[in-house]
C-alpha cells in the first residue's frame, strides 16, 4: 500500500511531467469507477499536485487571456470566469499517476486528463484493485493528523497531548496506523520504525510514548533542513538518541532522498529499497496478524498483547511487476502442456516438483480406474445372484436348478472319487468338505422353493374370504 513517501513522490512525478504542459477538455472517468465524476470541463487549464500524509491534492487551474500564450486562445478567454478545482485522492492499495501518449494509456486508468495537441497526452490516475478513491472539490480530511514529514512540529505536539485517547490503549503497531494521529504511517514503515528501537509491537502504545518531550518550533525547523540537505548515507551527529516520535519522521525521509519506491516510470530498480529494509519481509524475521488482519514484521519477543489465536502468514515472494503491472498473466500468452513441463523438469530448468506433480496425478488416474473395474466386477456378481434367485422362486415345482445342482453334485462325486486314492486323505476331507457345502445350498434352495407354492395358496385362500364377506 502507498505510504508517506510514496504519495509525495507522486506528487512530485505529476509537477515534473506536467511542467508547462496545457490540458484542455473535460475530465474522463472510466465506466466501471465507482467514483464520482468530475464536473471540470476547460479549453485550457494546468496541473499542479502537493502532498499531505496519505492524501495527494490535483488542483486544476484554468489558463485566462492575459496568461502564457496559448493554442485555443478564444476558448481561454471564455473560460475567464472558470474557477479553479481541487481534487483529492487517497490511493487505497494500488493507485499512482502516469502520464503517456493516448495511445499507451494504461489498463486501469480510471480518471484522464487529456492535452489538446496531436497525438494527445493523458495523465492518469490508475488503481488495478480500485480501492482508491478522489473527491472533486475536495479537502484534506479533517480527521486526519498533521503530516508526519513535513508538519513534524504539530505532528508531535498532535500525538503527545492526546496520550490519554483510547487509540493509545492498544498495541504500538496498530495505534501507528491511526491516520488521526500518524498521518502517512503504513505497514512497511512502521515495522522500520520499531525494529530500529527495538520495541515489540504488541506493546501498549501509551506505555512506549509516555515521557517522551514536546519540541520547540527552532528544533523542528532545524532538524526538517538537516533531514531534506542530508546526502544518503550520511550519519547525523546528534548526542540525543531518537524516539519513537522522530524516527515517525526521519524514516520516511530516508525513503524520499532514495526516490521513492518506482512512481517514476524511467526509475524501475527497486533494488536500493529492498537492500535499505531492515526488517519489513526480511528473511529472519517473524511476522504475525495483527486484531486488525495487518501483517506486523518483527524480531524478538512481540509483546503481551499479541492476539493468541494468530498465526503467522506464509511470506510469499514480491515480484514486481514493470509499470506497476499487476495482471497474473498477459492477453495472448500461450499456457504450456504437462508435458512440455516434464521435459523442462528433465532438463533442470525447471523444478522438479512438476514432475512429481504428474507422476501423483497418473498414479491417482491408475487407482481410480482399478477401482472402477473392482466395482463393476461385484456389480456383476451381484445381477448374477439376483438373477438366480429369481429363477428359482418362478418354478412352484423342484426346480431345474435344483436338479441341475445334484447332478453335478453327483457328477463332482464320481469325478472325486477317480483321483482320491492318488491325492491322500488329506485331499480326499477337502472334497468331502466341499460336497458337504454344495449339498447344503441345494437343501436351502429346496426349502424355499417348496415355501413359495405354499404362500401363494394362502394369499388366494385370503382373497377368496374377503370376496365372500
Amino acid at each position: 500500500m502507498p505510504e508517506g513517501p510514496e504519495l509525495h513522490m507522486a506528487s512530485l512525478f505529476v509537477n515534473r511531467m506536467c511542467e508547462g504542459v496545457v490540458f484542455s477538455g473535460a475530465v474522463e472517468k472510466s465506466e466501471v469507477s465507482k467514483s464520482p465524476d468530475v464536473p471540470f470541463a476547460c479549453d485550457a487549464y494546468r496541473v499542479r499536485a502537493a502532498s499531505r500524509g496519505k492524501e495527494v491534492r490535483l488542483t486544476l487551474t484554468p489558463i485566462k487571456s492575459d496568461d502564457e500564450p496559448n493554442p485555443n486562445k478564444a476558448g481561454a478567454e471564455a473560460d475567464q470566469n472558470q474557477e479553479p478545482m481541487d481534487v483529492v485522492f487517497r490511493f487505497g492499495m494500488s493507485g499512482f499517476f502516469r502520464f503517456t501518449p493516448e495511445n499507451e494509456i494504461p489498463k486501469h486508468a480510471h480518471l484522464r486528463f487529456y492535452t489538446p495537441e496531436e497525438p494527445r497526452r493523458v495523465l492518469s490516475y490508475v488503481d488495478v484493485r480500485r480501492f482508491g478513491s478522489w473527491q472533486p472539490n475536495g479537502t484534506w480530511q479533517p480527521d486526519r493528523g498533521p503530516c508526519i514529514m513535513f508538519e513534524y512540529e504539530s505532528f508531535r505536539e498532535n500525538v503527545l497531548s492526546n496520550l490519554s485517547d483510547k487509540a493509545f490503549d492498544r498495541p504500538i503497531c496498530e495505534t501507528l496506523l491511526n491516520q488521526k494521529f500518524f498521518n502517512g504511517i503504513g505497514n512497511y514503515l512502521r515495522a522500520e520504525i520499531l525494529f530500529r528501537l527495538d520495541i515489540p509491537p504488541f506493546v501498549k502504545a501509551r506505555t512506549v510514548l509516555e515521557g517522551l518531550r514536546s519540541q520547540s518550533v527552532e528544533d523542528d525547523k532545524t532538524a526538517v533542513q538537516e533531514e531534506l540537505e542530508a546526502k544518503p548515507g550520511t550519519e547525523k551527529e546528534d548526542d540525543s538518541a531518537p524516539d519513537l516520535i522522530s524516527l515517525c519522521h526521519t524514516v520516511p525521509l530516508e525513503v524520499l532522498k532514495m526516490g521513492g519506491k518506482g512512481y517514476d516510470p524511467e526509475k524501475k530498480d527497486y533494488s536500493a529499497f529492498q537492500s535499505w529494509l531492515q526488517c519489513y519481509y526480511v528473511d529472519g524475521m517473524q511476522s504475525l496478524r495483527d486484531h486488525n488482519g495487518r501483517t506486523m514484521w518483527f524480531k524478538g519477543d512481540p509483546g503481551p498483547m499479541a492476539p493468541k489465536a494468530s498465526k503467522s502468514p506464509k511470506a510469499k515472494k514480491r515480484v514486481k511487476k514493470e509499470e506497476h503491472d499487476y495482471t497474473v498473466t498477459k492477453k495472448g500468452g500461450k499456457k504450456k502442456s504437462t508435458k512440455e513441463k516434464v521435459e523442462k523438469a528433465a532438463k533442470g530448468t525447471k523444478k522438479p516438483a512438476v514432475e512429481r506433480k504428474v507422476a501423483q496425478r497418473r498414479s491417482s488416474s491408475k487407482r481410480s480406474r482399478s477401482t472402477h473395474k473392482e466395482e463393476e466386477e461385484e456389480e456383476e456378481e451381484e445381477e448374477e445372484e439376483e438373477e438366480e434367485e429369481v429363477n428359482l422362486s418362478k418354478e412352484n415345482d423342484k426346480p431345474k436348478g435344483r436338479r441341475k445342482s445334484s447332478t453335478s453334485v453327483g457328477q463332482r462325486k464320481s469325478s472325486v472319487d477317480k483321483p482320491k486314492r492318488a491325492r491322500g486323505a488329506a485331499q480326499s476331507g477337502r472334497e468331502e468338505a466341499e460336497t458337504a457345502q454344495t449339498n447344503k445350498r441345494g437343501m436351502r434352495r429346496k426349502s424355499s422353493s417348496a415355501a413359495e407354492p405354499q404362500r401363494r395358496s394362502g394369499r388366494a385362500t385370503r382373497g377368496s374370504v374377503r370376496q365372500t364377506s
